[in-house]
């Protein structure tokens, strides 16, 4: 699977989680902003990351992917605190995923 497949692969099970994290909350809270920057960051490149010459990805890619890791890494936190020890698993499966994309750059 190319680079550009497991980019927009982790884009879109960032957005499934979002949409998850959503549902049922009337007013965000700092866990959710922090997976919906996170998402944000990560879909302004989705479409064109098919198009980013392989010798530019790492240097196009890197900080998208450290950013949107800390911001997850963030939301995690908050939840564990809260109690969702489920949600702060399912958040470092993303952050994995992140990170092993990272690692292949």
């Amino acid at each position: 699977m190319s680079i550009s497949d497991r980019y927009r692969g982790v884009v879109a099970d960032v957005r499934d989680f979002c949409s998850k994290l959503q549902a049922g909350v009337e007013e965000p809270g700092q866990d959710l902003r922090s997976v919906q920057q996170a998402l944000q960051g990560l879909a302004e490149l989705e479409e064109q990351v098919g198009e980013i010459p392989r010798f530019r990805l790492e240097a196009d890619l890197t900080p998208v992917l450290l950013k949107a890791h800390g911001q997850l890494d963030r939301a995690r936190l908050l939840l564990e605190e809260a109690g969702s020890e489920d949600q702060g698993a399912a958040i470092w499966e993303l952050e994995q995923k992140l990170y092993r994309l990272l690692n292949d750059l």
